[in-house]
């Protein structure tokens, strides 16, 4: 891909824009349209967008497909911890143990915790197809 100096500018300008919108979209997913899976691709996106400007060697020294698939698996072992303490509490996969018995107490909470995490794991996971994929196209 022939770099310009244009598109280095866009994109450097951009790409920190968007990573913002997509942590917002993962915070305010419980009130908004949005959520974990379309916050981490906004995030992903944010990546890529750096990625295409500055190169993906300065991006990958900062974010490695090491750390990128550790992050991922981690998040990933937590949803499944999540969701088994849900069936443990007797409240079925993914249910919501930290609520007491009448229903009350912290539904905003929980959901605000799946988003984060869900966002997390998917926008390691995509960010780390993404800068695979070019670093193997720049070869």
């Amino acid at each position: 891909m022939r770099k310009t100096d244009a598109l280095s500018v866009i994109t450097s300008k951009l790409g920190p824009l968007v990573l913002v919108f997509g942590a917002y979209l993962i915070a305010f997913g419980h009130v908004s349209p949005g959520g974990g899976f379309q916050g981490g691709v906004v995030l992903a996106s944010g990546v890529l967008l750096l990625a295409i400007g500055r190169g993906t060697d300065d991006v990958s020294a900062l974010l490695t497909p090491r750390l990128l698939a550790r992050v991922e698996a981690t998040a990933f072992a937590l949803l499944l911890i999540v969701g088994l303490a849900g069936m443990l509490a007797g409240k079925g996969f993914f249910g919501n143990f930290l609520a007491s018995r009448d229903g009350s107490g912290a539904r905003v909470g929980f959901i605000i915790a799946l988003n984060l995490l869900i966002g997390i794991k998917v926008g390691a996971g995509v960010a780390y197809l993404c800068l695979t994929l070019l670093k193997d196209a720049d070869r």
